[in-house]
């Protein structure tokens, strides 16, 4: 699995959305696009990962850029996990099927586990990734740190 790096074109994807809308990346060119890869649905850090991405909702599009948060759950139980922690703006796609194959793209898959390291990808408006961080499983990401590295 190759790592992707900063600077490169992010690799180009289709998933849907927990409504079963399909999303596709190069879809948002004008628009910046923070990819936020949690490992797995009805955990703790990844529900205050998702809230955190909606609360801020506002904030991002101000900076002109899309949140999304993304996982290998299937579309019902991310549909039903948006609605059990109130998400109403923020989309959260399924890497389901091909397993973890969106993770695997960006070289973030773990392969003994079957899901994605919890990580934070910022795409540039013409596909370029801007930032790559990944974080410890249990820990959850700073979103300070986007907003600093947006605003800089």
């Amino acid at each position: 699995m190759r790592k992707v790096k900063v600077g490169e074109k992010a690799p180009d994807f289709v998933l849907k959305d927990q409504d079963g809308k399909e999303f596709r990346l190069s879809g948002f060119r004008g628009k910046k696009v923070l990819l936020s890869f949690h490992p797995l649905a009805w955990t703790s850090v990844c529900e205050k990962q998702m809230r955190a991405l909606e609360e801020n909702y506002e904030k991002f599009e101000s900076l002109n850029v899309v949140p999304v948060g993304i996982s290998v759950d299937p579309i019902p139980t991310k549909k039903a996990w948006a609605e059990d922690i109130g998400l109403k703006k923020l989309r959260i796609l399924s890497d389901f099927w091909p397993h973890g194959e969106v993770a695997k793209l960006y070289g973030i898959f773990r392969e003994k586990e079957g899901f994605s390291e919890r990580a934070n990808i910022l795409v540039d408006e013409e596909g370029k990734m801007i930032f790559f961080k990944m974080y410890p499983i249990r820990e959850l990401p700073d979103l300070d740190e986007i907003f600093e590295f947006l605003q800089r």
